[in-house]
């Protein structure tokens, strides 16, 4: 965290897999309250995870930790289950709440209900496009984020699958499990080359996209748009790539905001991150530019 932070990073999103999915590591309840006040020495914000699918029995942990991350002064917890919400009104109500709901997150009324109940910022589903997020800035009366860099979560499931997987396998599984230390993958037989990156956490199986996203070059236009909030995704890369993402992306936001009207994109400031990148995922736009089929 302390990396990220000194490399560009003004917010950091922590929190353990008992509360939030795809944490690439557990910052325990113990130590949130010195975490966040590294952080804030820093000069960083830090968000605690909180976007999982809570069931009932898992409700019951709520409570305590809610007023935890609130007596460690946590910048915001970031949300999409409605049982945060309530118990966050119950047991914490001085929080900030960001709604997270992954891919639902695709339109101003969606986010406006949130907002009325008291988020104060709608995280944007990765697959609108820029007229869509612009719309949806427009319209819904809050802060809004979207992912600027990384990969994508494209499915999630529950259930374990490659660990059922592979006890289903028995004597074969330890072979089987050694060739997933180096990366497991789905791979469609229409579309051979794709490598779409298998992630297991204790919330399940999530199943991720098999490029990555790079938005370092139109960062103008997002911020023209009134983007609130830009998210880097760190899972499933290395803490150089992520520190050449983050600082990649902090020299371009700080050259455009000193001379805005004199500011031109330089492709070797992309450099850096082309370096590290693997030559297996390609870097790309997303759904910025995709005019939408309906």
């Amino acid at each position: 965290m302390e990396r990220l932070i000194q490399a560009g990073a003004t917010a950091v999103l922590i929190g353990e897999s008992r509360f939030g999915m795809r944490q690439p590591a557990d910052i325990p309840q113990s130590e949130l309250k010195q975490v966040i006040a590294k952080a804030h020495r820093l000069g960083a914000k830090a968000y605690v995870n909180m976007n999982k699918l809570f069931r009932n029995d898992e409700v019951e942990w709520l409570p305590e930790y809610l007023k935890a991350v609130q007596e460690a002064e946590a910048d915001a917890v970031v949300f999409g289950d409605p049982a945060v919400l309530m118990n966050v009104r119950q047991f914490a109500p001085g929080l900030t709440l960001h709604w997270n709901a992954e891919m639902t997150g695709t339109n101003s009324h969606a986010a406006s209900y949130w907002g009325r109940r008291g988020a104060a910022r709608a995280v944007v589903a990765r697959e609108l496009n820029e007229e869509e997020i612009i719309a949806l800035k427009n319209e819904a009366a809050m802060e809004i984020q979207i992912q600027v860099h990384g990969m994508t979560n494209i499915y999630h499931s529950h259930r374990n699958l490659v660990q059922s997987y592979l006890e289903h396998l028995g004597r074969e599984a330890s072979l089987v499990r050694k060739g997933a230390d180096e990366g497991l993958f789905l791979v469609e037989a229409e579309r051979p080359d794709e490598k779409f990156p298998v992630y297991e956490d204790n919330n399940g199986t999530h199943v991720m996209s098999p490029d990555d996203i790079c938005l370092l070059e139109v960062l103008p236009e997002l911020i023209q748009a009134n983007v609130d909030s830009l998210y880097i995704e760190a899972l499933l890369k290395s803490d150089d790539y992520n520190e050449t993402v983050l600082r990649s992306y902090r020299q371009v936001l700080d050259i455009y905001a000193a001379d805005p009207n004199e500011y031109r994109f330089n492709p070797l400031w992309l450099t850096p991150i082309q370096q590290l990148q693997n030559p297996d995922r390609e870097l790309g736009f997303g759904f910025l530019y995709k005019e939408q089929v309906y």
